[in-house]
């Protein structure tokens, strides 16, 4: 029997739904003593080992793949001969191999992020070098979206200065202002039909990667139409960042070189397929950590470090494969919030820390991954053009969380928090530049 069970949210986010919204309280110092050191250290065969293991697991896949016709066409050693049942075992081969082959460069596309970050060797020449590698085998611009990415860490949830997933306001939409607005008015702007949901979903889902990429779609507001991660006088960058962009598009070229030289048909069933499966769970795991209903916005004069960095969602994506394949990513997303320079695999025992800190301030999820994929894409549409902290609005113009009013001398000892957390910034990026 069909369970609803795959489409309900999970009960940390039913008891978020409606409650009123403080920030957290905790400090970066209280979360940094939390965290013992070791945690915090690269090791270097470690790394090395998760990235060989990645690589020949690519290889071995590629390699079974590589035998599925040559299989078929022998009959299975002489076993199976009802072409039907060939097909059908054929299928399953070719659909098993992308699945774990999408999945396995997903986990690559985060090793080149780690490397990216600095946390798998000592050396931030071999880090480079790593990523740079990995990143281009996918067609990732490394240097570049390693340029943009560090930003969002630093301005992560910020409405003005965040670089990812920077929600649409009302005035985006021409919407009339919250008082005025009528249901007509939001149907008029969001109503749609489920099939048109979905083909929206699939856009985002397949081709979601590259348009940001070449279009800065749902990036940081303040740059300019045309604002793409290719072109080295972008503003994304920062003049001593410029070259780096240059080596990002000879390393993609390199690799379409290779394509081209595969082959069309090769191209179709050994890479592209499972690329697009890979573009599919990059798009998934980066926007549901950082787009959910119950979770805030800030503007300027209420954002700090530790409220963005907590502002994002663990959740247990794919389960044992998520954490197998993507090397933590989604489990242990607000840890790596707040220590972008501790490896990935230290993960699980630095977000214990931080949970026992933040305590209901950490947000967890366990709304299974693709109805949750599904809520945030048709409830979180649209902010608000006023208000310091802010919560997505749904096609009928309400969100589901309020913010919590504060008193005044309440406000004085959140101020005083706040200041004392800039000091402590820096040193959440001391190994990344």
């Amino acid at each position: 029997m069909f369970s609803l069970s795959l489409w309900e949210d999970g009960p940390e986010y039913k008891a978020r739904l409606g409650k009123p919204f403080a920030p957290p309280k905790a400090t970066l110092k209280e979360i940094h003593d939390a965290v013992p050191k070791a945690l915090l250290r690269r090791d270097q065969l470690k790394g090395a080992l998760y990235v060989s293991r990645d690589i020949a697991l690519s290889l071995l896949l590629l390699s079974v793949a590589s035998h599925i016709k040559p299989w078929s066409d022998s009959d299975f050693g002489g076993h199976i001969h009802a072409p039907l049942m060939k097909h059908l075992i054929s299928a399953a081969l070719w659909l098993s191999y992308w699945w774990f082959q999408g999945l396995t460069w997903a986990g690559i596309f985060c090793l080149g992020h780690d490397a990216g970050h600095g946390t798998l060797f000592n050396s931030s020449k071999i880090n480079n070098a790593v990523g740079f590698v990995l990143h281009s085998f996918l067609l990732a611009p490394y240097f570049s979206w390693r340029a943009t990415h560090h930003a969002h860490h630093k301005a992560t949830s910020s409405i003005e200065r965040d670089e990812n997933y920077v929600p649409y306001d009302r005035s985006d939409y021409a919407l009339p202002p919250s008082g005025k607005a009528t249901a007509f008015d939001y149907a008029e702007v969001f109503e749609e039909t489920p099939l048109m949901t979905l083909g929206r979903m699939l856009v985002m889902q397949i081709g979601g990667w590259w348009i940001y990429l070449a279009k800065n779609t749902m990036g940081s507001k303040m740059y300019p139409p045309g604002t793409n991660h290719f072109d080295p006088s972008s503003p994304l960058f920062r003049p001593e960042q410029r070259e780096g962009v240059i080596y990002s598009n000879l390393g993609i070229g390199a690799m379409l070189c290779v394509l081209y030289y595969m082959g069309w048909s090769r191209v179709a069933w050994y890479y592209m397929i499972p690329y697009i499966l890979t573009n599919h769970w990059i798009v998934m795991f980066t926007y549901l950590h950082h787009s959910d209903p119950t979770i805030p916005h800030y503007r300027k004069e209420e954002w700090s470090f530790l409220r963005g960095a907590a502002a994002t969602v663990d959740r247990p994506l794919l389960g044992w494969m998520g954490r197998f394949f993507l090397h933590n990513i989604s489990h242990d997303h607000v840890a790596h919030h707040f220590f972008i320079q501790a490896p990935f695999f230290n993960g699980p025992e630095i977000t214990n820390a931080i949970k026992s800190v933040l305590k209901d301030d950490y947000n967890y999820d366990s709304t299974p991954s693709f109805y949750a994929l599904y809520r945030s894409f048709t409830q979180c549409q649209f902010i608000e053009n006023e208000g310091a902290i802010v919560f997505y609005k749904n096609r009928q113009g309400k969100a589901v969380r309020q913010v919590l009013v504060v008193e005044d001398d309440q406000r004085e000892e959140v101020g005083r928090l706040m200041e004392s957390e800039v000091v402590q910034e820096s040193s959440c990026f001391r190994t990344y530049e």
